[in-house]
């Protein structure tokens, strides 16, 4: 057996305007949410259960998987974030001590899953110029030896990129209780690795597999260039007269695009409108309206309406941007 926890209550502060009033998770990239872009490769593997840690919003996450997937669910509340740690350890009554894979819910990975939850407990790292921005990991003769999170001197440059597989959940568990118990936290938070290092401790053995690709998801240029890898793979787009599309893009069946330029590295979701415009590199959401644009490494979110604008752009749901002519100004 085997079961999947995937940490999904962040509030996103990094992504605002676009996570106001949507969790992170369902923020959309190459025409489809971050948590759906996850749930297609764990998914692969058919794990028994997938428990989903919700927070804020935590409605929008589980209407969209039970409305577009069919598998087994169980959604856990973290009204009161306190950490990587914390979110787990709500899970633990979904488990009975079979295996546990965890995977970050704003980050996609690209990996052998099927490989990674044969073998030992596991955990995905991958070479950083500057670690100290991550946890990080202490090798010695292939063993982890000690994991810390976030620290001003590394011990190695072997970043920590949110996938865990631990093979006795019945360990990490208790390693999170005591966590807990003791009040034990870093940076203010209980941490997930700080459990692990327990472990560790304890005499568990945990190692480590390099991640073929690390999709952060966390910030506007992030998401960006997460949708500019994933297009490489998943784009799509049928032919529309007097569009011009410049692969890779992934333009949805249900949106319309008329006289206009798009490419590469762009994505346009259903019921999105994309007339006389020049796009590249952006990410226009659904039901999103642009008119008269000339747009480079933007976002723009669902119900949102650019019109006759030539710059990028960040612009969250449900706003409106438009450059008028001088006569039509309201302060005039």
């Amino acid at each position: 057996m085997l079961k999947v926890i995937i940490p999904a209550a962040g509030e996103g502060r990094r992504l605002r305007p676009h996570t106001h009033i949507r969790p992170k998770v369902l923020i959309e990239v190459a025409g489809k949410p971050i948590l759906g872009h996850i749930l297609d490769r764990v998914l692969a593997i058919e794990p028994d259960e997938v428990c989903v840690v919700v927070g804020q919003g935590g409605d929008q996450v589980t209407e969209y998987l039970e409305s577009s997937y069919r598998y087994r669910f169980r959604f856990i509340e973290q009204e009161d974030p306190r950490g990587l740690g914390d979110a787990i350890h709500r899970a633990r009554a979904c488990f009975d001590g079979e295996p546990v894979l965890v995977l970050l819910g704003d980050t996609i990975v690209e990996m052998d899953l099927a490989e990674l939850v044969a073998g030992e407990s596991t955990i995905g790292v991958r070479e950083v110029a500057d670690p100290r921005r991550f946890g990080v990991v202490k090798l010695s003769d292939g063993r982890i030896t000690r994991l810390v999170e976030k620290p001003d001197r590394p011990p190695s440059n072997l970043a920590i990129v949110g996938v865990y597989f631990i093979r006795d959940s019945r360990k990490l568990f208790a390693a999170l209780d005591r966590l807990i118990a003791d009040g034990h936290r870093t940076r203010g938070e209980y941490q997930l690795t700080d459990a692990l290092q327990l472990l560790i401790e304890q005499g568990e053995t945990l190692r480590v597999r390099e991640v073929q690709h690390w999709l952060d998801c966390g910030t506007a240029d992030a998401l960006l260039d997460t949708n500019r890898h994933l297009l490489r793979r998943d784009g799509h787009a049928r032919p529309r007269p007097r569009v011009v599309f410049i692969d890779p893009v992934y333009v949805d069946d249900e949106a319309t695009v008329a006289e206009s330029v798009v490419g590469p590295n762009v994505s346009i979701g259903a019921g999105a409108t994309v007339r006389n415009s020049v796009i590249s590199d952006s990410i226009i959401n659904r039901d999103a309206r642009v008119e008269g644009a000339l747009l480079a490494r933007s976002i723009i979110g669902r119900d949102s309406v650019v019109c006759d604008l030539p710059r990028r752009l960040n612009l969250g749901d449900s706003s409106e941007y438009r450059v008028m002519p001088d006569e039509e100004r309201p302060d005039r």
